[in-house]
């Protein structure tokens, strides 16, 4: 495993320490009676020796992924509700200010943080590229672009709308290979003082909770402080404050402004500091972390044979994006993992990407009663065991795999 190549960002030598396998796309839920060729690339993961960047080794065009029929909504789950809430009103009360603030959302999804601003007569713009979730946002009363964010599109946004007060992205930066073009466009559009402000999933986190399902095709880069700093200095930018996040398993909110116009955060250099100690730029840390992926998947296939020969019944809860990088890993199908329970409408009656695990509503988890459930949504464990307390009350147990196998 000592593939290289060359880092999207800095062009230094990135070397691979994880082969997850042969993967399909995480969100190309299937209909049972399909009979198209299903895509599949390989998702290897690598760390650059230069700038630290944790990157995958092959690029899943954008298209594939991000289209029409894209099936995440943000405003799916009450935390994530709570939380784009609770952020609107902090950027409503710290950064626009001005007589006639102007936002723009990369990625907007559904539009859930937008509304927020929107109801405080903040003027704003979501550039979202999936069709389907754009409309949803539209119909919101939110003000979209349906388009990918890049050079081109900032360029004319600017025209049109003017400056940007804040350029804010969450769940998306980490998504776009190209960031040379986005940072690019950051800067066309932002206004003189403005701040560029995303939060993505946090490698620090990954690495400690060898959260592993966090890595597929949407998620090209894993951030750290220090590698989002040298990413941000290579475009005139310097990272000027953070945040850890409590969403999706452990995020951090990074705050970039151009060199010069902003002082930046003592917590910036903790951090930094705190990830040296941690040896989280380091090949070794990537090594042993890969080594604790391989125990995590014997583990939960050993379990999982186990139950079935005792003829228990197991079934899975959230149909993720997460969860196609661990069902394709470890081998998981049917014949282990009866069906996966989730909320989403649009992936009921479908088959899980690669895995082919049929896709049903929680009703049918309710009636079904089986004897355990994967909890591949783990990251909404407190809020789906609140919702499916009957299940524990009838003797059913939950399996977890994040840090490690056990069942609750």
């Amino acid at each position: 495993m000592n593939a290289t190549t060359s880092c999207r960002v800095c062009r230094g030598p990135v070397e691979e320490f994880l082969d997850l396998g042969r993967q399909p796309l995480s969100d190309a839920f299937r209909l049972p009676d399909a009979d198209d060729d299903e895509f599949f690339y390989d998702l290897r993961v690598g760390l650059c020796g230069s700038c630290s960047m944790v990157q995958l080794m092959r690029e899943v065009p954008r298209e594939r992924m991000f289209h029409a029929d894209y099936p995440y909504h943000s405003s799916g789950s009450r935390l994530m509700r709570e939380h784009f809430e609770a952020t609107a009103e902090r950027l409503a009360r710290t950064e626009l200010t001005g007589p006639d603030p102007f936002v723009v959302e990369i990625g907007c999804n559904d539009g859930i943080m937008l509304h927020a601003l929107a109801e405080r007569g903040i003027r704003h713009l979501g550039v979202e590229p999936s069709a389907g979730v754009a409309r949803v946002a539209a119909e919101r009363g939110i003000d979209v672009r349906i388009d990918f964010f890049e050079e081109a599109t900032a360029l004319d946004i600017a025209a049109t709308h003017g400056p940007a007060d804040v350029i804010y992205a969450a769940n998306t930066i980490c998504h776009i290979p190209y960031l040379d073009s986005v940072f690019r466009g950051v800067d066309a559009l932002l206004g003189p003082g403005g701040v560029f402000v995303f939060e993505d999933p946090y490698w620090g986190d990954i690495v400690e909770q060898v959260s592993f399902d966090q890595i597929y095709d949407e998620h090209f880069y894993l951030f750290t402080a220090r590698s989002v700093q040298a990413m941000a200095r290579r475009f005139g930018f310097d990272l000027v404050d953070v945040a850890a996040l409590p969403v999706h398993g452990g995020e951090i909110r990074y705050s970039l402004a151009r060199i010069g116009e902003r002082t930046p955060s003592g917590a910036v250099a903790a951090l930094i500091a705190t990830e040296r100690e941690r040896g989280l730029d380091r090949s070794a840390t990537a090594r042993r972390f890969a080594a604790r992926v391989h125990r995590v998947r014997d583990d939960l296939v050993t379990l999982l044979r186990d139950l079935r020969a005792q003829g228990r019944r197991v079934v899975g809860y959230g149909a993720t994006a997460k969860s196609a990088t661990v069902a394709n890993f470890c081998g998981l199908g049917p014949d282990l993992i009866t069906f996966v329970s989730d909320t989403t409408p649009a992936k009921q009656g479908r088959l899980t990407p690669g895995s082919h695990i049929p896709v049903v509503g929680p009703g049918d988890f309710r009636t079904a009663r089986p004897d355990y459930a994967v909890l591949f949504a783990w990251n909404h464990a407190e809020e789906i065991m609140a919702q499916e307390d009957g299940f524990r009350a009838g003797g059913g147990r939950w399996i977890r795999y994040v840090p490690d196998v056990q069942t609750v």
